[in-house]
């Protein structure tokens, strides 16, 4: 008789899935919590406008040109999270067929393409923001100088590239095997509870 009981033997041994090589960076929290106070000021700034508009039947003058600032902060901090989780927009057609070393080289292209692009805008952003801080320019809604608002795109544009440069360096540093990996297919736990 064996001394072990049913209920041990009866259990298979499920393969635990490696663990994925590269982590998601920490840092991305930063564009996480961004988004989050963005995403809470814009449907503040919203709500209290509806108020003021049913209650008095007239709006704040600044709520549609501050919205608009922040929506355009918000779509460079969600860029910044996207290029970092490697989630940006791309053919999955050609990138996820061929070879490992073809899926590795186009992710690398990607993500040099999407460097170059953004340091391209940070620059040009530069002189952008200098034109409007030399002439003093002043937003059309409420007279802030514009500059404060324009600020924030070399900025934004500058951690992207960065963001890039860094899923690059990880491109650049991942196995092969990892290139192969099919992600449709369930993992082996869920695999192993279902019967034939």
């Amino acid at each position: 008789m064996s001394s072990k009981y049913p209920a041990e033997t009866d259990q298979k041994a499920v393969p635990q899935p490696p663990a994925p090589a590269d982590e998601e960076p920490r840092s991305l929290r930063i564009e996480d919590w961004l988004t989050v106070i963005v995403m809470a000021a814009l449907a503040l700034i919203t709500f209290v406008n509806v108020i003021v508009r049913y209650l008095t039947n007239s709006s704040f003058a600044w709520t549609e040109e501050f919205s608009v600032f922040l929506m355009i902060v918000l779509a460079l901090v969600a860029g910044s999270a996207a290029v970092g989780r490697d989630r940006h927009i791309r053919i999955e057609f050609f990138c996820d067929a061929g070879s490992a070393l073809r899926r590795r080289r186009l992710a690398q292209l990607g993500a040099l393409m999407v460097a170059l692009l953004f340091a391209l805008i940070a620059v040009l952003s530069v002189r952008t923001l200098y034109d409007d801080f030399r002439y003093e320019e002043t937003s059309p809604g409420i007279g802030v100088p514009q500059w404060w608002y324009t600020v924030w795109l070399p900025v934004l544009s500058t951690v992207i590239a960065l963001r890039a440069i860094g899923l690059l360096i990880r491109r650049t540093r991942q196995p092969d095997v990892e290139y192969l990996v099919d992600e449709t297919i369930p993992d082996a736990t869920d695999a192993g509870d279902r019967q034939p």
